[in-house]
């Protein structure tokens, strides 16, 4: 009986240093900083569909984005949900009303077929959505590349 009580203390006790690692959103109807800085997508878009792509270049797209909070946004962390899609952000704060970017790339080469990826923003902006961290999505499909011509 000891060791289930304790077994049961450790889990609780994991669970709570696991909470204490990651930040929740604002619970529903807490109070946000509405001074705290916001994202604001120039192509208010946070998908980009790159369409039908060859396999082989990596493709890449930019989201440009506009801080229009009243504070400097600063970006922590950039990662995306595979290792074939790699972001790159500006590591400097973005002030207010000034813009900033994030690149994200995508390896073609061996992956023929859909694309579905997301990219995951975690930085001090106002949540969205009562998410966490924003999220950037990327898709499209990746074909063959066209053999060159046998004939030649």
């Amino acid at each position: 009986m000891k060791k289930v009580i304790l077994s049961l203390c450790f889990a609780i006790g994991m669970a709570g240093v696991a909470n204490a690692q990651n930040p929740v959103a604002a619970p529903a109807g807490a109070t946000v900083d509405k001074n705290a800085p916001k994202f604001q997508f120039v192509d208010k878009n946070d998908t980009y569909d790159f369409g039908k792509i060859p396999e082989g270049p990596v493709a890449e797209h930019v989201f440009v984005f506009k801080n229009t909070g009243k504070k400097p946004l600063i970006i922590s962390n950039a990662n995306a949900s595979c290792g074939c899609t790699t972001p790159e952000w500006n590591k400097e704060p973005i002030a207010p009303g000034k813009t900033g970017k994030i690149t994200v790339r995508y390896n073609t080469q061996g992956r023929v077929g859909p694309i579905a990826k997301s990219v995951y923003i975690t930085s001090n902006a106002a949540p969205v959505d009562g998410k966490e961290r924003y999220e950037l999505y990327i898709k499209g499909e990746v074909v063959p590349a066209a053999a060159p011509d046998a004939g030649k």
